[in-house]
């Protein structure tokens, strides 16, 4: 990707200098949708032109389908879908039988007064307030009730799909890619860029019979979130300090969220985005710790938002004549007035938090919830007990970081269902943060992170803590000084629906081995050659974390764990291949993960080490349980704990990606017969804007295409005889 200006993404992604030991686990939270909510996510502003459009009225009640009948919910005993070849192919690739429909690309219009993309028209910057923003990632499907307006999981022939837009390809976006003029940023390119961030919402529709899925360009729901858009603070930092900023001197609001990668939901019926790698948007200058305290330094060097640091977009350096410049002028972090009430020096602790969006109301702003802690969120799972707290389980994806869990005071209520943001406030804002640490034996704790507790004080060798406020800013120093167990990137969490398993995707880690010792919940240590030449060492391909609470309890303090899932090419030796991954199901670097309610395991992925061979990938599993399987030692000669070895009834290559993309965002009708997936950056390695890569997605339909611009898109996979995807 072209950057104009020098960021470097090693400042966001390893600032972990603490000597607690490493780990790679992370939880999810899982429930069954049938019971629960699906994610979804709502503008804090509506479309200015929402006035003048309509709603859509169709019948919100399924047919009866024209296929045989299948139960939909009824978890299938083993794949029998022809397994998809690895490829280099431009297009998405899916087993004989279904079918690959674009639904909602890159600058797509989601308002009828607003003009459709253009290749060789790029739209403006403000127009993308109405248009689909850049690299579609964490997604989820809401059914909606059209009587009521609300959700509804036993529809789905009519929906609202919420996305999330974690960053952009600016070499695509702009007319011929990112520019200067003397030294400053277009306004028109930064506009356009900060409203590509964020997040979408899109009212779709799907034929009973057929299962087409159209988009309702028409709908009122149909709404934008940007890095623009007024966000209200919740929780334990709301008015702290620290959030004080000239935008908000009572640190209760803010403006904006991004770089939101993965996703959650809550069981009343609201969507969680999350913010990321959010702290190389900022701008810090190399004379900024002259105006610092010690402790303020210690904060941002830990969050690697060091002296010097150049931004990732330089949207800072606008001039604003369509904006007023203070939209752009928070994103220098700078300390530049007397008092933190008329600068941006606070800007970044705005970021990096769980951000409620209720799909359904687009009156009130988007909360961020504080409680849950500030640390580079790739993804959140709530895992739902009746009558028991809610938890809420979260990784840190950076080398070195941690997972934590979030638990609620409050008990769990069915009652509470579509109860919107007053239920934010119940459930997320009182509750107790905690940490993990992993043991090499298979158990695990969780740590408290409350003020007052575990050394969480003033007196802290760490940083001085005052408050939870304190805490939560900055989680990542309270984890380093509890001794939470260092973890290799954990990516996205899910929950088995029926035994309440958390699975954790451990994406990979160059530097297991060496900065990172191995240990038992990461065992692997090796090398691979790249096309012949380059060789890659440490955690190539990633693996699948996976533990269980003790008595099950969402309250629990301890677990046990074990690997599920190894990552590997399948000509690699026993000891790296260590689930006896064949051509039909070898991968590297698991990422996007989600189960479906039938209890069906979706795996994707995103990886540069085996792209030489074979596109980004979609697999289909079936697990076992944990404690399925034994020891085993590696190449290295580390001991570990694994589950039992695959098959090609259990697991299996569902899809494959267009050029130099990462599949992304896992989303399904409660029918199980259309599921959504998104491919993000296609093309990301061209070198120019007229010198694409990949024409994907123009080359779904047209492969011989050689002029488009790649853009990111959501796709819908269906049967084409209307059946259960992954069904018999």
């Amino acid at each position: 990707m072209t950057q104009p200006t020098p960021y470097h993404e090693d400042q966001e992604l390893d600032n972990n200098t603490s000597d607690n030991i490493h780990f790679r686990d992370i939880l999810e939270q899982s429930m069954s949708r049938r019971s629960l909510i699906a994610k979804t996510a709502s503008g804090a502003v509506a479309l200015a032109l929402a006035s003048t459009l309509t709603g859509c009225n169709d019948s919100n009640d399924d047919n009866n389908n024209s296929t045989p009948a299948v139960d939909p919910n009824k978890r299938p005993e083993k794949l029998n879908f022809k397994p998809v070849a690895k490829n280099l192919n431009d297009i998405v690739t899916v087993p004989e039988g279904y079918q690959a429909t674009v639904l909602y690309a890159l600058g797509d219009s989601i308002n009828p007064r607003v003009g459709a993309w253009d290749d060789n028209n790029i739209p403006s910057g403000p127009s993308f307030q109405f248009r689909s923003g850049d690299c579609h990632d964490g997604m989820h499907y809401f059914g909606l009730n059209t009587s009521s307006n609300r959700f509804d999981d036993n529809v789905s022939t009519q929906g609202l799909l919420v996305m999330n837009h974690e960053y952009i390809n600016p070499t695509f976006l702009h007319p011929k890619g990112p520019t200067k003029v003397d030294n400053r940023r277009p306004e028109d390119e930064v506009l356009r860029e900060m409203n590509a961030h964020g997040v979408s919402i899109i009212h779709i529709k799907k034929d009973a019979t057929t299962q087409k899925v159209e988009f309702i360009q028409s709908s009122v729901f149909n709404r934008r979130i940007t890095a623009s858009t007024v966000m209200d603070f919740a929780g334990a930092a709301a008015g702290a300090d620290l959030l004080v900023t000239s935008y908000s001197p009572s640190g209760k609001q803010t403006r904006g969220t991004h770089n939101n990668c993965g996703n959650g939901y809550t069981p009343w019926g609201t969507y969680l985005t999350t913010e990321e790698n959010f702290i190389g948007y900022f701008q810090r200058s190399s004379s900024d710790d002259l105006k610092r305290q010690p402790h303020e330094i210690i904060a941002l060097n830990r969050y690697g938002l060091k002296a010097g640091a150049s931004s990732r977009y330089g949207w800072e350096t606008a001039i604003g004549q369509i904006e007023a410049q203070d939209l752009y002028s928070r994103w220098n972090a700078d300390v530049n007035a007397a008092q933190a009430a008329q600068d941006y020096r606070n800007s970044p602790n705005t970021f990096g938090w769980m951000v409620e969006i209720d799909p359904f109301d687009v009156r009130q702003n988007p909360v961020k919830r504080t409680s849950l802690g500030r640390f580079a969120h790739e993804d959140s799972a709530c895992r739902v007990v009746a009558g028991q707290p809610l938890a809420f389980y979260m990784g840190d994806d950076s080398r070195g970081e941690y997972i934590y869990k979030f638990v609620s005071t409050a008990n769990w209520d069915v009652k509470d269902i579509n109860g919107g943001y007053t239920m934010g406030d119940k459930y997320l804002n009182s509750g107790i943060l905690y940490v993990a640490k992993f043991n090499n034996d298979g158990t695990g704790q969780w740590i408290e992170l409350s003020y007052g507790k575990n050394g969480l004080d003033a007196s802290n060798k760490t940083y001085p803590f005052r408050h939870q406020a304190d805490v939560v800013i900055f989680a990542r120093l309270a984890a380093d000084s509890v001794g939470a167990t260092k973890m290799d990137r954990p990516e996205w969490c899910t929950v088995h629906p029926e035994n309440g398993e958390v699975y954790v995707t451990l994406t990979n880690n160059s530097n297991r081995g060496s900065s990172y010792p191995t240990d038992a919940a990461n065992p692997r240590n090796y090398e691979d050659t790249y096309a012949g030449s380059k060789t890659n060492k440490g955690n190539v391909n990633g693996h699948i974390i996976r533990f269980k609470e003790t008595d099950n309890k969402t309250t629990a303090t301890t677990f046990k764990w074990d690997i599920y899932l190894f990552g590997a090419e399948a000509k690699m030796a026993a000891n790296i291949n260590l689930s006896g991954l064949n051509d039909n199901n070898d991968f590297s670097s698991p990422d996007g993960m989600w189960f479906d309610a039938r209890g069906v395991l979706w795996i994707q992925t995103d990886d540069g080490a085996y792209t030489d061979v074979t596109n980004c990938m979609m697999l289909a599993a079936l697990p076992g349980t944990l404690g399925d399987g034994t020891t085993a030692t590696t190449s290295n000669g580390q001991q570990t704990i694994v589950g039992a070895k695959v098959t090609d009834e259990n697991l299996r290559r569902f899809l494959v990606g267009p050029k130099e993309c990462e599949i992304t965002g896992i989303a399904m009708t409660p029918d199980n017969k259309a599921i959504f997936i998104n491919v993000q950056h296609p093309g990301e390695d061209s070198s120019s804007y007229d010198k694409p890569s990949s024409h994907w997605p123009a080359t779904q339909t047209d492969p011989s295409n050689t002029t488009a611009r790649p853009r990111s898109a959501t796709v819908v996979i269906t049967r084409k005889d209307g059946g259960v995807i992954a069904g018999t």
